[in-house]
Order: structure tokens, then sequence, then C-alpha cells
């Protein structure tokens, strides 16, 4: 029994680590997220125009995606934890400088750094959760950092609905909380195990497995697993080597379709969507909140699904659902049918999409690329993941209001819905199972060449 009590606490610690180290996500999220409702203060205030919409919104993306391939040389050389305090200090600064930016150009300046910080989290959060928690909670405790960030996103849409007769200034300034507690908490934590061991340090690799299984035995037979693997930091060149191209396929796989399905222009183009179908502001801006209580609950609950179900379970049972209110959304616009019921089942297909897609690929993709790689190039392959995600991200926010220009709004969606078909098909053929297998497992099956038999 007093074993048993030992195991909690060493859960308890592994959560609390999980929890700390999570938060990047929320900042994540918030940061993305607020732009939403402070541009509709910014675009008069500093007299944009279309194409300075579309800039102060894809700043953030476009240091996203220099954040993350930075990312992956500093956290093999400095190590995880460090590299999320150094994101943190990031996050600070970039929230202060946007808080008091005089004009555009330093806004614009602001945005681009907060994005570094939101790419280098995207990068090494999830690698460093993943590298210190144990296999059958490892999934669930990755996509704990997914849950921050669409709770981040929902936390921005209510602060964009509270504060939208304030200052924009202050909806930006907010965000320091979050950096704040994520930098002091870091300073308590350990770091990654695998890291230390990956730089011969040992000693140091087993005491923290130690405080965090609570039982010698099974940290000293977890250190000797991942000895056993022997890796060195290898270079970039390493993530072509034919044996490791099936985890490139399936992660970077994962992370394109969980832009290219439309989630990101539902998301920020929601509010334009409402208002079009003859919501008013204030409740376009209420429906986007609506949006994100569902994300959070869908994330929730795929929370559960990875560890109960499996990663590509959820996947393949969810994404057809996704496509399928992709298909009412378009028919819905098809028909010009924008009043009466059909409002709300324009709405209700907005809000099922955002549950099936959310709930499926938003929450596979940080966990697939943080498990599927070997330990000796799994920083940068998550680098290339998240690299991945952002560029998608970028094109698909610089061209979701021209593709409805040239394919009416119909078009678009019955395009989306394409696309979350072939997604499904993509996954039923790459994307292999990895629940309850440890990361030196699926090292070995990779290694072997039965990566695509891990069903």
């Amino acid at each position: 029994m007093a074993h048993h009590s030992q195991t909690v606490s060493g859960s308890g610690i592994v959560n609390l680590i999980a929890g700390v180290a999570a938060t990047g996500g929320l900042l994540f999220g918030y940061d993305t997220g607020i732009i939403s409702a402070a541009l509709l203060q910014i675009t008069p205030a500093f007299s944009l125009g279309t194409l300075g919409q579309q800039v102060v919104t894809s700043a953030i993306v476009a240091g996203a995606l220099a954040g993350c391939l930075m990312a992956a040389p500093l956290s093999d050389r400095l190590g995880r934890r460090y590299m999320i305090m150094f994101a943190a200090l990031v996050f600070i600064v970039g929230t202060l400088v946007a808080s008091f930016a005089p004009g555009v150009g330093v806004l614009v300046a602001a945005r681009f750094i907060l994005g570094l910080a939101v790419g280098m989290c995207s990068q090494i959060v999830p690698v460093y959760i993943a590298e210190i928690a144990p296999r059958e909670k490892r999934g669930q405790m990755v996509v704990l950092f997914q849950l921050a960030v669409v709770t981040g996103i929902l936390v921005s849409f209510i602060v964009g609905y509270l504060f939208r007769a304030q200052s924009w200034r202050l909806m930006f300034g907010l965000g320091v909380i979050p950096a704040v507690i994520l930098l002091a908490g870091m300073s308590f934590l350990p770091r990654s195990p695998r890291w230390l061991a990956m730089k011969g340090r040992l000693e140091s690799a087993f005491d923290v497995l130690q405080r965090l299984r609570r039982d010698p035995v099974a940290a000293r037979a977890e250190l000797d697993a991942i000895v056993a693997m022997h890796d060195e930091q290898a270079p970039w060149s390493a993530l072509l080597q034919p044996w490791v191209r099936p985890a490139v396929v399936a992660s970077v796989g994962v992370a394109l379709f969980c832009q290219i399905t439309g989630i990101n222009a539902v998301l920020y183009y929601a509010p334009t969507i409402f208002a079009g179908v003859g919501f008013g502001e204030g409740s376009a801006l209420l429906t986007s909140i609506a949006i994100g209580v569902a994300m959070v609950i869908s994330t929730a609950f795929g929370s559960w699904a990875v560890d109960a179900w499996g990663r590509r379970r959820l996947l393949l049972r969810l994404v057809p659902g996704a496509a399928v209110s992709l298909m009412v959304l378009g028919a819905m616009f098809a028909q010009g049918a924008t009043h009466g019921i059909n409002t709300w089942i324009t709405a209700a297909a907005v809000v099922c999409y955002a549950i099936f897609n959310v709930g499926s690929l938003s929450v596979a993709i940080w966990l697939v690329g943080a498990e599927v790689y070997p330990l000796s190039c799994r920083s940068k392959g998550m680098s290339l993941v998240a690299a991945t995600h952002w560029t998608a991200d970028l094109l698909i926010s610089l061209t979701t209001l021209s593709l409805v220009q040239a394919l009416g709004a119909a078009g678009t969606f019955w395009m989306y819905a394409g696309l979350n078909v072939l997604a499904f098909v993509f996954i039923w053929r790459y994307v292999p199972e990895t629940r309850g297998r440890s990361l030196e497992e699926i090292e070995t099956a990779l290694k072997a060449g039965a990566f695509d038999r891990l069903r």
C-alpha cells in the first residue's frame, strides 16, 4: 500500500511538471487568438487597410516559423528546460513591446517577437513533456499542451468580448501574467532525463527518473533502455535517412493536414462568417466563444481518447465527422439560405466541424511529432513538424479571403471537406499506433523497418 502512495506522489510531480510546461501552450493560444478582437480597434487606430490587417495578423505566424527552426539546435545544446525559460522571457519582452507600440511598425515587430516565442514553445514543450512522462500517460500529458493552446484561444475570445470597449493595449498586456508564471515555474522543474542521458550525464538522468517514477528499479530499467539506444545528437541530414523516413512522413503529414483541412480559416474568420449569415457583431463574437468552448471540450475528450482508444483510432473515428460538417456548411452557403432555421444549421455545422477537427488532428499533431522520432534527431524532427504547421498556417491565413472570393464560401468549404477526406486516407495508410509503447520501443520499430506495422 505504501508503494501505491509513492507512485501517486511520483505521478503528482509529473502532472505538475506537465502543467507548468503546458503554460507555454496557454500563451501560444492567447497571443494567436487575441488579434481577432484587437484588430477591431487597431484597424481604425492605425488606419490599416486589408494588407495592413493581414500583415499584423500574420507577423506572429512568420515569427513562429523562425522560432521553431531556431529552437532545435538550441534545445539540443542548452537543454529543453532552459529553452522553455528563454521562450518565456521572449514572451514577456514581446508582450510589453506590443502593449506600448506607438505605431504599426513597432506593433508588427512585437508580433514577430511574440511569434518567435510561440514557435519555440510549439517545438520544445511537447518534446520536454514526452521525454518526462511515463509511457502509459504520455498521450494525455502531451495533449495537455494542446488543451492549454485551445484554452488560451478561448480566454482570448472572452477577454476580447469583455474588453471590447477598453483599449487593445490592455488585451495584449494581460499576456504577461502566464509568461511570468511559465518563467518562474520552469526554474523549479528538472531537466529532461533523456537530454541528460544524451549528454552523457547518466547519474543526473537517473536522479531525475528516480524523482519522477519514485521507484529506483523502474528508473534504472528506463535509463538502461535509453542508454541502450545510445543516441548522439544527429545533424539535420539524419532526417533524410531511409529508416527515419516513415516517422517524417507520418508526423509531417499530420501537421500539414492539421492546417490544410481548414481549422484556422474557420477560426480566424468565424466572426466574419457569422456576421455574413445575419448575426450582429456582438452575437458573432459570442458565437466565437461557443466555438472556443467546443474546442476546449473536444480537446479534453481527445486527451482522454489518445490513451483510451489510441492515437490512430481517434483520428480515423473523428476526421469523417469534420468532412461531413464542412459539406453541410458548404450546402448552407450554396443555397444562400441564411435566415430562420438555416442560420442555426450553419452555426451548428461550424461548431461540429470545430469539435471533430480539433478533437482529432489538432490533438494528434504535437503528440505524434513528439513520439515518433529517434532521440538523436527528436528535437530537429519536432522542428520540422512545427515548421510544417506554421508554413501551412501562414499560407492559410494569407489565402482564405482570396479563396472565398474565387470559389465562393460554399466552394471553399467543399474544398476543405475534400481535404478532410484525403486526411482520412493518409492516416489510414501512414500513421502508426504508438499508444502504450515507450519512446525506445517506437525507435526500435523504426530501426527494424516495422514502424508501419505498429497498429
